[in-house]
């Protein structure tokens, strides 16, 4: 698939190669291009280039305007002001470049590939065994979905890894209380003997409760349950049996969460703490080989100059414990190691809580003095910022106790349900209609409010707000698309077809120049792991689409066939590019709403 050249990136290089003419010195040179309101476009860069010459800017710009063709792509171009160019596209490119898009033979809309694809793992979607997910839980497995799915739009190779919290002291009191009450995790059995994920959750927790309950009143099982750690770090066959048996449990409820949320997570994507159990001693001796590493108080630990603690004394990096017993630095360099050295990773990206920059800064910096991470393999947390209650204060009930993640989605499902069935009637919607759609409007709503913001700042979760039809929502977007989708239907025997001999009206321009933008936004977001940019996007495009609906009527006996067929192959390239773009942030759009 040869990929669409944006009209941005066709005029960006006349303008490079007219001003390398002009002033050969220059090259490469940068016309800083960009879109503007005084015309389809403005470039800036010419007055930093003659400042660097010492050559007049508007002289230059002049001599620029001079060199570049006009007719085909450029209708016009004018010097304004000390030497800016205000450029303006014509009717025909803006419609063929669309067009080209549209008949793209792979219905990748002509966005590009990545030119030196790679391969990144990505860590995200990071629940805890015999734990409930949390509102915490939600913002590491919604950015991190979206984020792969765009590198993988854009060829990167992606391998997901959820590093699930399946090892540590707690795993002895859970496994001897389960040794010594075996049957405290049997099922009911279910008509079709299948256990839900709310109810392996809730054996579990009472499970939990129980034990924690035995471990603080009995100090003789909390010895047994001690030991039984040993048992377990040693491998005991009988021990590891009913780990697994905890680890299996845990991810019926965590898959029933999953698809909730509408996310495909696969078994052979989820390696926990407990995966690199055997990698541990041999990372400890690497970095104590290398020097990496030191013994300071019995513990094998890094220092760094510019960590320390209120008292002004370093802080390290806890590698192994005095007590013999591996810190989550020891897991997770073996886990770096794991995947620069047998997955072949060149960047590897953690969708972690902020609150834990600090630690990952010391385990990337760690790394890097060991030589695992080079110039071929990087590392990066994609730090994110806390959900929090229109209160503005951490999400929390009025117990104070932290929101389970399914009681969130299905109040959101709840009350986008409410929305849908209040249009259902015009619609003609069917209650199982209504009922799938209140699904995908609410859980798209709650993927939306966050992806919609940048990760790394906090938002506030308000439902009122996610689903409504007005204003920066998913429902906004997903109720454009469908009001495409009803105008397409009721075209009766009028097909979309460009007609690049049309002159096109303000609003079809504005809305043709930001499809153009596609490909080009995709592979900014791609490079910086932003997909808030790529939200932004969809609703400035369905912005344009309200603004189109109000000055071009679309389906109207006294516009002519041509129009009435290039303006429905403006809109299907919008529902196109809007369907593409909210399946990459994981937000599906009904046709009927």
């Amino acid at each position: 698939m040869a990929s669409v050249t944006s009209l941005t990136a066709h005029v960006h290089q006349r303008l490079a190669d007219a001003l390398t003419a002009a002033l050969p010195e220059t090259a490469p040179a940068d016309p800083l291009l960009r879109r503007s309101d005084r015309a389809d476009f403005q470039a800036n860069g010419i007055l930093a280039l003659a400042k660097k010459a010492k050559a007049n800017p508007r002289d230059l710009a002049t001599q620029v305007v001079d060199r570049i063709a006009k007719g085909d792509v450029i209708k016009d171009i004018e010097v304004s002001g000390p030497g800016f160019l205000n450029i303006t596209i014509t009717d025909r490119a803006i419609t063929e470049t669309l067009a080209a898009r549209a008949t793209d033979p792979a219905d990748r809309l002509g966005v590009p590939f990545l030119e030196n694809p790679g391969t990144t793992v990505i860590d995200y979607a990071q629940p805890n065994v015999a734990k409930e997910m949390h509102v915490g839980h939600l913002r590491s497995a919604v950015i991190g979905d979206a984020v792969v799915q765009i590198l993988e739009f854009v060829g990167e190779t992606v391998v997901r890894r959820h590093h699930i919290g399946d090892w540590g002291t707690q795993f002895g009191m859970l496994i001897q209380y389960l040794d010594e009450h075996p049957h405290e995790l049997d099922h009911e059995a279910a008509e079709d003997g299948a256990v839900t994920g709310e109810e392996a959750m809730s054996n579990l927790n009472r499970l939990y409760k129980a034990a924690r309950t035995h471990f603080d009143s009995d100090a003789e099982f909390k010895t047994r349950a001690r030991r039984r750690v040993v048992d377990l770090q040693a491998g005991d066959p009988h021990t590891l049996a009913t780990w697994q048996r905890f680890v299996d449990e845990s991810k019926i409820y965590f898959f029933s969460v999953f698809e909730k949320l509408d996310m495909e997570i696969q078994d052979a994507d989820i390696v926990g703490e407990s995966g690199y159990n055997d990698m541990l001693d041999e990372t400890c001796r690497l970095l104590e080989e290398a020097g990496v590493a030191v013994w300071s108080e019995g513990a094998l630990c890094v220092f760094f100059e510019d960590v320390k603690g209120p008292d002004g004394n370093p802080v390290p990096l806890i590698v192994k414990k005095s007590d013999g017993g591996y810190g989550y630095a020891a897991t997770d360099l073996s886990a770096i190691r794991d995947r620069v050295f047998n997955l072949k990773a060149d960047n590897l990206i953690y969708v972690v809580d902020a609150r834990q920059s600090l630690h990952f800064k010391m385990v990337f910096e760690t790394a890097r003095r060991a030589g695992w991470l080079n110039g071929d393999a990087k590392a990066e947390q994609l730090a994110f910022g806390t959900v929090l209650g229109k209160d503005g204060k951490p999400f929390k009930t009025r117990e104070g106790e932290t929101i389970r993640l399914v009681d969130l989605l299905d109040e959101a499902i709840d009350r986008a349900t409410a929305v849908v069935r209040e249009k259902a009637v015009k619609v003609g919607l069917t209650e199982d209609e209504i009922v799938e759609n209140g699904r995908y409007v609410g859980i798209g709503a709650v993927k939306y409010a966050d992806l919609s913001t940048s990760a790394v700042r906090d938002y506030k979760f308000d439902l009122d707000q996610m689903v409504s039809l007005n204003g920066d929502t998913s429902v906004y977007l997903q109720y454009a698309y469908a009001r495409i989708q009803s105008i397409l239907r009721k075209a009766g025997d009028a097909r979309p077809l460009a007609h690049p001999e049309l002159e096109l009206a303000p609003a079809e321009r504005a809305l043709g120049l930001h499809l153009d933008q596609f490909g080009e936004l995709l592979l900014d977001v791609a490079s910086g792991y932003e997909p808030h940019k790529l939200a932004s996007y969809l609703y400035q495009l369905a912005s344009h689409l309200t603004t189109f609906y109000d000055q071009c009527q679309v389906l109207s006996d006294a516009n002519p066939k041509e129009v009435v067929e290039n303006r429905l192959f403006l809109v299907d390239l919008t529902a196109r590019t809007l369907h593409q773009g909210m399946a990459l942030l994981g937000i599906r759009t009904p046709d009927r709403l």
